[in-house]
């Protein structure tokens, strides 16, 4: 069932993939990926390297490759169970893929999985994912600004996502984050990041952990008048983060968007009421002192 509805997810977004394939870092992730099934395949390589095969063919897999593949293929099914977006789908499909490709190569040749693994670090280091660019309702703070911006107005309710830009997992969840600024930020309803891993002082104070052992990455504080309300993912005595899925319908329901929108909405009604009945009385009061002269 997971293998149907993963296929009826690429179906659906495949222009979405298509336009990603293109981009320097998932074409050079496909290359990288799909690295060992090349090798096996194409003749005039395949045939370079040896094989356990009882018949000799270097150009076919032998039974512990298709069992290591087959591992895989279990592997990412598993871990996609629990991805909330495309992007993590295909993030997981790279990360095992490449993983499993290393012990591919180890196995057949110790200096081919040296140079698969060299090529894979250094594609880590010098190429990054494309960062989310789409539109936004949100402000960027900085260790200087927050403070500010979430003490300004004691009436307005900030959702802040405390993230770092080398966090798999907040650039999965970059899209979803603005998707919800767009359909719920308002006036008294305003939705903030900050980079947690940049500012650690800002970390310490309002108790994210940026470590990658953490599993605090990202965080979501629920914040009025500069306090918290409330966070998610929960961390016990101990700091460890609590299990939690970072999908648009749990965060509508544990932060009650929609009543928090629904509220700011009328407050911001409310005033807009007293600041016209204000103005009317303003210019009332200034006609009856021109008719008094």
């Amino acid at each position: 069932m997971g293998l149907i509805t993963g296929l009826f997810v690429f179906i659906y977004h495949l222009p979405r993939i298509y336009k990603w394939i293109l981009k320097p870092y998932y074409l050079l992730s496909v290359l990288l990926s799909s690295a060992f099934l090349l090798a096996r395949k194409l003749g005039p390589v395949c045939q370079q390297l040896p094989s356990q095969r009882e018949d000799g063919d270097s150009c076919n897999f032998d039974w512990r490759e298709v069992e290591i593949l087959m591992f895989l293929s279990a592997i990412i099914m598993m871990k996609n169970r629990r991805a909330i977006t495309v992007e993590q789908h295909i993030g997981n499909i790279f990360l095992f893929s490449k993983v499993a490709n290393i012990v591919l190569f180890f196995r057949v040749d110790l200096r081919l999985g040296l140079l698969y693994l060299s090529l894979c670090v250094v594609f880590m280091v010098t190429c990054k994912p494309p960062v989310y660019m789409g539109p936004e309702y949100t402000t960027y703070f900085t260790d200087r600004t927050i403070d500010e911006e979430l003490q300004k107005d004691a009436r307005v309710v900030w959702i802040v996502e405390f993230y770092a830009n080398w966090s798999p997992e907040c650039q999965s969840f970059a899209s979803v984050f603005a998707d919800l600024s767009l359909k719920y930020s308002c006036a008294a309803l305003r939705f903030g990041k900050i980079d947690v891993g940049r500012y650690a002082d800002v970390a310490e104070k309002y108790r994210v952990n940026p470590s990658p052992l953490s599993k605090q990455m990202p965080s979501l504080i629920l914040l009025q008048g500069g306090k918290e309300v409330m966070r998610r993912p929960q961390v016990d005595a101990k700091g460890r983060a609590l299990s939690w899925s970072f999908t648009e319908e749990n965060i509508i329901r544990e932060f009650n968007l929609n009543e928090l929108f629904q509220k700011s909405k009328k407050m911001m009604s409310k005033e807009h009421e007293e600041k016209t009945r204000e103005a009317a009385s303003e210019r009332e009061g200034g006609a009856e002192n021109k008719k008094d002269k």
